[in-house]
């Protein structure tokens, strides 16, 4: 299914606003919202599948996103899990974040298809039942299509306070689909709950594809380039994705970083 949805996209991927093989589009329900990437990477599968079905893997990927503040893989009596704090842009304690635990699974690994799915029954602002779904295929030429998937919901109390957040700190905030023209000619894009899950998916893909790029360095260089690299993707889509200056973003995730690798040690 997902090589026959490359097939009908490829119009989408090579002729787009993003000037990538990337094609985004999300929906809302009165209860939640998602948000669906679909993109053509220049990593080959085996190394890609490799990288992303170990879990301490998405904790490097989860780390790149700037409101993720720690990580850490771990397994218990229900298997493989993510432990993950989320909160503010800029520098913030552990214990001020929200705890958000991931169940990770492989839902699927053959030679040509990978399936792996986080999922978090409770998320910040009171909202819940959280998606982090990655497929991917191989497509020969060192060539790998992926589909990612970022999926949550919420109640009346998690809906008014994600409500009230973009009536303040969130007001005037897009997302990328472009929902006609301005008086002025310039596009109009969503806004709103959309707009918001249209962002951090987005932040996430991304993330994604700065850690697959990154393999190709050496050990010890591999942060370095992935955060350079997710902040220079970032920086492409400022309207939607503009949130701090570069020095500002590298100087908190290294200590972010640092300070991971210090506290490790049982849950």
């Amino acid at each position: 299914m997902l090589r026959s949805r490359y097939g009908h996209l490829q119009p989408k991927l090579s002729q787009n606003q993003f000037q990538s093989p990337l094609y985004l589009e999300s929906s809302e329900t009165p209860g939640g919202v998602t948000g669906d990437i679909y993109a053509l990477i220049n990593s080959p599968f085996a190394i890609a599948a490799a990288a992303l079905n170990e879990p301490a893997r998405w904790c490097d990927i989860l780390m790149l996103h700037l409101n993720t503040k720690y990580c850490r893989a771990a397994n218990d009596s229900h298997g493989s899990a993510l432990q993950v704090n989320i909160g503010k842009k800029h520098e913030q304690p552990v214990d001020e974040a929200y705890r958000v635990d991931f169940a990770y699974r492989v839902a699927a690994a053959t030679p040509d298809y990978l399936m792996v799915m986080l999922t978090a029954d409770q998320g910040p602002l009171s909202t819940h039942d959280y998606r982090i779904i990655l497929e991917a295929v191989p497509l020969g030429n060192g060539r790998t299509f992926i589909h990612f998937t970022y999926s949550y919901a919420y109640g009346f109390s998690g809906r008014l306070a994600m409500q009230a957040y973009l009536g303040t700190i969130g007001s005037g905030k897009v997302g990328f689909t472009v929902m006609g023209k301005q008086s002025d000619g310039r596009a109009l894009y969503i806004d709103g709950m959309r707009g918001m899950v249209e962002r951090n998916t987005m932040r996430y893909y991304l993330a994604i594809e700065a850690f697959l790029g990154a393999l190709s360095a050496p050990p010890q260089a591999r942060l370095e380039k992935s955060l350079h690299d997710w902040f220079a993707a970032v920086e492409r889509y400022p309207r939607q994705l503009h949130e701090l200056e570069q020095s500002e973003y590298l100087d908190m995730k290294r200590k972010e970083h640092l300070r991971q690798r210090a506290e490790a040690g049982p849950l």
